[in-house]
Order: structure tokens, then sequence, then C-alpha cells
């Protein structure tokens, strides 16, 4: 059995989305690459109440020309401060969550074009086109629905409940094995 050892970059990972022939082989594509970092970028670009608080069109930013995997970040590694740049739209009273307050205009859209400038010109590209909503536009198929079908999403981007089957209130949880590994796990240690 073969593993990979390399994790695509997030405009690589598109890419092999796009290219995929069909919707289960799309999906297959986004699930097998699935983390906390790409679960978030998702959401940044296609969750309707997220805000981006950086003005719509180009961004001035030089792109960094270096070979993708050198001399860069990595925009896995640097999601974790997109919510320096958006704001989640809630109903009144609560009304809308900045991600960072502190921060005024100016600083913001300096530190997103340092982040650009750090990234790979294609995470860079993918990033811009988060930001303007474009990301479907650029890689078919990577669409709401295609990524709420993939991540067990519902409609509001959260993950679906998904209901626990054969284990009682009082037993403990184990979801790593089979219903029969587990009862024979019980009745080897007397529990």
């Amino acid at each position: 059995m073969a593993y990979e050892t390399y994790r695509p970059l997030f405009h690589e990972l598109f890419t092999k989305v796009n290219n995929a022939k069909d919707k289960p082989k799309k999906i297959k594509v986004l699930q097998a690459y699935r983390t906390e970092a790409l679960e978030m970028f998702l959401k940044g670009a296609f969750d309707p109440k997220v805000t981006w608080l950086i003005p719509e069109g180009d961004v001035p930013y030089i792109p960094n020309d270096a070979p993708d995997g050198t001399e860069h970040t990595i925009l896995e590694r640097e999601a974790h401060k997109l919510h320096n740049y958006v704001q989640l739209e809630r109903n009144p009273p609560d009304g809308p969550i900045v991600g960072n307050p502190n921060i005024n205009s100016m600083k913001r859209e300096m530190m997103f074009i340092q982040l650009l400038e750090g990234l790979s010109a294609g995470e860079a590209k993918v990033l811009c086109l988060a930001k303007d909503r474009t990301l479907s536009k650029e890689y078919k198929g990577l669409t709401a629905k295609m990524i709420q079908e993939a991540f067990g999403w519902d409609e509001n981007f959260v993950a679906v409940q998904t209901q626990r089957v054969g284990f009682g209130p009082n037993q403990p949880v184990d979801l790593g094995r089979t219903q029969q590994d587990f009862q024979d796990s019980q009745r080897r240690t007397g529990g």
C-alpha cells in the first residue's frame, strides 16, 4: 500500500477537484485532504454569513515568484490568521462578530498584503479568489453545495449532528471499533 507523503497546497488541491471527472470523485478528493485549516478557508470562501473586511477587487501586492514548496509560507499554516480579515454576520441584538476588532482597516489591509506576499503565487491567488467569492469560477465543481456534501455540513456550514447507534447512555463510547469488537472487549474486561 502506497502512502502519500506530500500534502498538496490549496491551489493544487482545488486543481485536483477541478480535474476530477464527476461529483463523487470531487467529494473524495476534498475528503481525502480535509483539515481544520481547509474547512476554515472554505467556510470563509463560501459561507454567506462570513463577510470579508478587505475591499473587493485586486489587491496591490507583489507576488512571490519562488517555486511552490520553497521560500514562502503555506496557506494551510496561515489559515488560523484569517479571522483577522473577516466578520461573522449574526442576527441582532448580538450584531456581527469581527474576528479581530482591535485592528483598524488600514492595518488589516497591510497585514493581508503581507500575508499574500509571503504565500506562493498560486496560494495568494486562491486567497484573493476566496475573498472575492469567485473560487467556483476558477475551479469548476468547487461549490458551496459540494463542500457541504463532502464535509457533512448543513446550509449554515455547520456539521450535521450524527446519531450514535448501538451504545446506551451509560456505556462508554468507542467509535473506532465495530459493535462486535466492542461487545467482545466488554466480555473480556467484565464491563
